[in-house]
């Protein structure tokens, strides 16, 4: 898979698009294209085969125009990403979760996230260092700041709370659709892949050369039914994710209680 991140073109002409700033109209023919349209396009070849599929060339083909049309609207694919993860960003559903307990407003946007990234795959594979400023990625993050404001931590620990959140839930995914790649490429379930294979581990791995391996995992094989399980690594690790926070949070806490600076 090619390496994607958000944020690689022309950050003014981006950011123009972003937030649908007003050009100077163009002469000739009326145009029969907008950005949104160009963008629902994109964003539907991406779900139906992924960033490596996505050209604009292809979308052009999608849209029934030729590819020089298509950058007219939008000048090349690294702004086309910016548009398109800005969109799902703002389609994102946001759950109100005002006055519940930290832990369950935090699980509430790791679950929100989780949904995206099934929906829309890709975008648990474009690195967001510099993430795409628009509309959809503001509503966003005022959205999820909000489930850890009011909670004792300063502006900085706020953001690094929420990119540690975020940081876990975007790799579960990734980790998800490798496995789901793996099942599909090979044309095997799990199982199945570990029953054709057996016979030669087998032979070939000394459970008194690797005691502690053999182990865990054979326990963990037999506990998921694969290497690898999605589903348990999520339980698992937002579990721990939010542990980690709670040493923070909760001694921020006990910190005002009694005075402590």
């Amino acid at each position: 898979m090619s390496l994607h991140r958000s944020s690689a073109g022309d950050p003014a002409r981006s950011l123009e698009l972003l937030w649908r700033v007003p050009t100077a109209p163009r002469r000739g023919p009326q145009q029969r294209l907008d950005v949104d349209r160009v963008v629902a396009v994109a964003i539907a070849l991406a779900d139906a085969e992924g960033l490596d599929a996505l050209t604009m060339r292809r979308v052009a083909q999608q849209l029934g125009v030729v590819p020089m049309t298509l950058y007219t609207y939008v000048p090349g694919k690294a702004e086309l990403l910016d548009l398109m993860l800005d969109t799902v960003y703002l389609r994102m559903p946001r759950t109100d979760t005002a006055g519940r307990p930290w832990r369950a407003r935090l699980t509430a946007v790791a679950e929100e996230n989780r949904a995206l990234f099934e929906a829309h795959p890709w975008a648990a594979a474009i690195s967001t260092g510099r993430p795409p400023l628009g509309p959809g990625m503001m509503a966003k993050y005022e959205h999820e700041l909000s489930a850890l404001d009011g909670l004792g931590l300063d502006d900085v620990e706020l953001d690094a709370a929420l990119t540690f959140l975020l940081t876990f839930v975007q790799a579960n995914a990734r980790s998800a659709a490798e496995a789901q790649a793996a099942r599909r490429d090979s044309a095997m379930d799990d199982e199945q892949w570990w029953a054709a294979n057996a016979p030669l581990l087998e032979r070939v791995l000394d459970p008194r050369v690797y005691p502690t391996a053999a182990r865990v995992g054979t326990a963990a094989g037999t506990a998921h039914g694969a290497a690898y399980s999605p589903a348990y690594a999520w339980e698992f690790g937002l579990g721990r994710v939010l542990d980690g926070l709670a040493v923070l949070v909760e001694g921020r806490g006990d910190a005002a209680r009694s005075g402590t600076p």
